[in-house]
């Protein structure tokens, strides 16, 4: 399970250094694609073969469902991490999480985030105002 909050920031080559206890889970190698709010979704290719088959189960024939497959596919990056715990994000997921220097990387469960860092400030400032309403809107869904 992925947790925690990390600070960092891009080299100049377009790299970032994943958190150690991040890559033991996510290994040499895993999937990148545009996540929502306009941050990056990191997936162990366990975990992105799962949600490739959840997918691929969804009617083809509804428009939302194709074309949410096709920008969530389409972005999608299968990337390395080299021996300095190092990756290279690709310019169209910086292009779209709008990420030129500094950046957080957040775990939320099966997956990694990395957000904008001025974009995770506003998110956060916004969703705890909201945070308790949320909460037990999610008590009605079970949890």
């Amino acid at each position: 399970m992925f947790l925690g909050e990390y600070q960092h920031s891009l080299d100049a080559k377009g790299r970032v250094t994943i958190p150690s206890k991040f890559r033991e889970q996510l290994t040499d190698r895993f999937v990148a694609t545009k996540g929502l709010d306009n941050c990056i979704f990191l997936y162990p290719l366990e975990e992105w073969s799962r949600i490739e088959e959840k997918i691929h189960s969804l009617p083809f024939t509804r428009s939302d469902v194709r074309s949410f497959a096709r920008f969530f596919f389409a972005g999608a990056s299968e990337l390395e991490i080299d021996k300095q715990g190092r990756t290279v994000l690709p310019v169209n997921l910086r292009d779209y999480a709008a990420i030129e220097k500094d950046l957080v990387i957040i775990g939320v469960g099966s997956r990694v985030e990395i957000w904008a860092s001025a974009k995770w400030e506003s998110y956060t400032e916004s969703a705890e105002s909201s945070y308790e309403a949320i909460a037990e809107s999610l008590v009605d869904l079970g949890i």
